[in-house]
């Protein structure tokens, strides 16, 4: 089947239980949704779990009640795979669309084998992001795919595996889905908010935050009674929460054609561009002075990092930037990049007879 997944009057939205858990669950959801609001109904069949007691999906006797969920709302249907007897099993049973897992999109062996599998099949495939924040290995996945002549493809923005505390069940490091919409500008993109959350509530400021950043569309995870689901149970809501964290969305569009919006956003962009100039002249100017500076620690036998002016830097940012409502985090990472450009100069700087002499077959 053809799918659209880049719609223009609202998100694509891939919605449905985490796992499909028995026909009459599967049956509930699709007569509870708004059809109106959904592409695609959902349902893990396999499910990779972290522990091995815990519910692993009941298998390939659960497609035919997903696919008849998927008749009675009128509605494609999409399930995960993670090996060729999955997508075997799932092409056999008429699944519409297929999606890869996030522990799958880790190894690249996993998602070699089901593109082999996938050869001359014309389906649709979803392609999570790695558990890990790895862009490069997002992109081979794409790459694997593209390879065996899948035409039909989507990539999942689910967030990151991290270590330590967090408000969020994976972190969503928008900086790499962004990357990743950057090398393929012209693959859509989709955002799993119940993923990334972890939890119920807060479900619609993640899923608005991805519409603001251009994504074209949504999976999340609803179910008709989630304090008795098998899975995920805290992310999952009901279908009538479903429904109006989808009408509370605001869409927004990157391709608006109306000329007089195009010609102001030129304007206000076209001032952007002469402070970008600004900025990167003075950065310009900055690493002039930042060698300058090298040179007088050599001469003088001063250590290249100097921990009391680093304080004195930031502080100055930081009272400068803050009554802009600028960040603490873009402060930070601001200046951790412009310390460590700093440091290479200075040490390049520093070093510099010495890389000479070595050029020269002399060491010391």
């Amino acid at each position: 089947m053809k799918v659209d997944f880049k719609r223009t009057d609202r998100p694509f939205v891939i919605a449905g239980p985490c796992s499909a858990e028995s026909e009459s669950q599967l049956a509930s959801f699709a007569k509870s949704i708004d059809s109106s609001k959904i592409d695609v109904i959902r349902a893990g069949i396999w499910k990779p779990r972290t522990r091995p007691d815990s519910f692993e999906g009941m298998g390939s006797v659960a497609l035919p009640w997903l696919k008849q969920a998927g008749q009675l709302a009128k509605l494609p249907v999409a399930t995960e795979v993670a090996n060729s007897e999955h997508v075997e099993a799932s092409l056999k049973a008429g699944i519409d669309i297929l999606w890869i897992g996030a522990r799958t999109t880790v190894n690249p062996f996993s998602v070699q084998e089901i593109a082999d599998s996938l050869k001359g099949v014309d389906i649709p495939v979803v392609i999570k992001n790695p558990l890990n924040p790895d862009l490069q290995l997002w992109i081979g996945a794409v790459e694997r795919l593209k390879h065996a002549g899948i035409g039909q493809l989507a990539v999942l923005h689910r967030g990151f595996s991290f270590y330590g505390k967090s408000n969020y069940r994976n972190k969503p490091m928008w900086e790499i889905p962004i990357a990743m919409r950057t090398h393929f500008p012209e693959i859509p993109m989709l955002c799993d908010p119940s993923h990334i959350n972890g939890k119920r509530e807060g479900l619609g400021e993640i899923a608005q935050k991805a519409i603001d950043l251009g994504m074209d569309g949504l999976m999340l995870e609803s179910h008709p009674c989630p304090a008795e689901a098998l899975s995920d149970a805290k992310q999952q809501i009901i279908p009538s929460e479903l429904k109006l964290l989808l009408n509370n969305l605001i869409w927004r569009r990157e391709d608006i054609l109306d000329p007089a919006v195009i010609s102001k956003l030129g304007k206000l962009r076209a001032e952007v561009d002469t402070l970008d100039e600004e900025i990167a002249r003075f950065l310009s100017a900055r690493m002039e002075l930042t060698d300058a500076i090298g040179d007088y620690k050599k001469e003088h036998g001063l250590t290249i990092l100097q921990l009391e002016r680093w304080k004195e830097v930031i502080d100055l940012y930081d009272k400068a930037l803050k009554p802009a409502n600028v960040s603490t985090s873009f402060i930070k990472n601001f200046l951790e990049n412009l310390h460590e450009e700093s440091i290479r100069r200075q040490t390049e700087v520093v070093n510099k007879e010495r890389k000479e002499a070595q050029s020269k077959g002399v060491f010391w």
